[in-house]
């Protein structure tokens, strides 16, 4: 038979005194969760472990040694039974029951009169997940969902509003108006201003919003680095805002699976440039789009592989936004050459090979005239060239005749983090022709120096890493991996 449900409810324990019989850490933990709530604790144990003995001895719980007695529960409101002992935590809750006082036996929900629920906690808000006792797991793992849900800023929110709570009764005495009012003030920018940290602003909004003199509805702008592919690689912040958007402006190369994870009915406009297109009249495209939707009060995503200020071109739409008067804000995302060489098993430094990085791109306003080749071919340090598939003569050739060694390591990878990634090694003599046999294709990440020999041992994502003649690794990629 399926026990009836529990009824849930928020106890207020300051000042009350809370029992908790155990001594090790299942004891401690427990304690650990009711000190905030300034209960007065007392812990009953034969031993405790080193962490309750310390708070014992500071004062914040009291500790009582020897064998459980009833009479420990004189004056107590909840008591908590945390032993390893079956028939010691059955005499605390038969004790407890004669007394009328709520316990909650550890592991055990048929012993207890309460449960002690997962929770979730933001300031003063507090989401409380309870399985009656069944299937704490899941309790614990829908938890963890929230935990990604909820950003730290409901705290402040909450906050805001119960400061403002009797002046908002006050203003508006009628349950239907004050429903109407949160729900305008919990959909408006007030959420986005706290996430920034901007409270004043957030609380000069709650008072116009009040007086009913809110002003013209205004649109923003987030920047969001998608990453390089995997959809796992976003940030929880990044999550959250891509769930917000009322229009997601996104590059080409932004994977399937990362738009998948976005509000389900925003617009959606790709504006991705092409290989040997007008970049600069894309450019001054994706501004004015960004400009006219958070004019017209909009929230509005731009979403880019990878990190926006790395080869992103974020600086040049945040200048124009900030010309516009736009508000905005940035989220950073992995970076392709952190990320790339990460699934390749590429360590981007290394103690023994590389101190520094350099990060290369393809695309500059006045071409790569102006890199400076010798200090790009010094030794003890890798190059990470973004759009890698592009110019690999000039870049053999340049590095070779500015003393970097033909024989120095290469890896191009191809879809990093995607499942379809695929990793080339060879030596810089052979790069542009191992690539070409290989035929190996936009989005690339071209890795030089000694730590990409690595990738012949340390991959462990996708398929084996290929060398000349289409092979995976074998022997002599072990051994050029040894040798670097």
């Amino acid at each position: 038979m399926t026990p009836p449900p529990l009824f849930p409810l928020f106890a207020s324990l300051a000042g009350r005194a809370v029992l908790v019989v155990g001594g090790g850490a299942v004891a401690r933990r427990k304690v650990a969760a009711l000190l905030p709530t300034g209960a007065r604790v007392r812990v009953g144990a034969t031993d405790l472990e080193p962490q309750l003995a310390t708070w014992g001895a500071e004062g914040l719980i009291e500790a009582i040694r020897g064998e459980f007695d009833p009479a420990w529960l004189e004056g107590a409101w909840l008591v908590v039974a945390a032993t390893d002992d079956a028939a010691v935590n059955s005499a605390v809750a038969d004790a407890a029951g004669q007394r009328r006082i709520w316990a909650n036996v550890v592991d055990d929900a048929e012993l207890s009169s309460i449960h002690l629920p997962a929770r979730v906690e933001r300031g003063q808000v507090q989401i409380a997940i309870s399985s009656g006792g069944a299937v704490p797991m899941l309790a614990r793992h829908l938890r963890e969902q929230l935990e990604t849900q909820l950003d730290d800023s409901l705290g402040a929110l909450a906050e805001l509003l119960g400061r403002a709570r009797s002046r908002i009764r006050a203003r508006l005495p009628e349950l239907p108006a004050r429903r109407r009012f949160f729900d305008r003030v919990l959909q408006g920018p007030i959420p986005g201003l706290l996430r920034r940290g901007d409270r004043a602003t957030a609380q000069r909004e709650l008072i116009a919003a009040l007086e009913h003199q809110q002003p013209a509805q205004r649109g923003s702008v987030v920047l969001v680095g998608a990453g390089p592919g995997d959809p796992g690689l976003l940030t929880l912040r990044a999550l959250r805002v891509l769930n917000e958007a009322d229009v997601i402006l996104h590059d080409r190369l932004v994977s399937a699976e990362v738009l998948a994870l976005a509000r389900r009915d925003a617009e959606f406009i790709e504006v991705g440039k092409q290989v040997g297109g007008d970049h600069d009249a894309t450019q001054a495209r994706i501004h004015r789009l960004l400009v006219e939707h958070a004019r017209a009060g909009k929230r509005v995503v731009r979403l880019k592989g990878g990190d926006s200020f790395i080869f992103g071109r974020g600086g040049e739409e945040l200048e124009a936004l900030h010309e516009h008067g736009i508000a905005f804000e940035v989220v950073p995302g992995i970076t392709a050459a952190i990320a790339c060489g990460a699934y390749a098993g590429i360590p981007l430094t290394h103690r023994e090979h590389a101190q520094s990085v350099r990060f290369i791109t393809g695309h500059t306003r006045d071409g790569d005239d102006a890199l400076d080749w010798a200090a790009l071919a010094q030794e003890r340090q890798t190059i990470a060239f973004y759009m890698g598939v592009s110019g690999l003569e000039r870049i053999r050739d340049q590095l070779v005749a500015h003393g970097r060694a033909a024989s120095t390591p290469f890896a191009i990878i191809e879809n990093g983090t995607r499942p379809e990634q695929r990793v080339v090694l060879g030596t810089l003599a052979d790069l542009p022709e191992l690539v070409r046999s290989h035929s190996v294709g936009a989005p690339a990440l071209l890795v030089i120096g000694e730590v990409a020999a690595l990738a012949a041992s340390l991959h462990w994502f996708g398929s084996e890493p290929l060398t000349a003649g289409g092979a995976g690794c074998g022997s002599a990629a072990g051994e050029f991996a040894r040798a670097a």
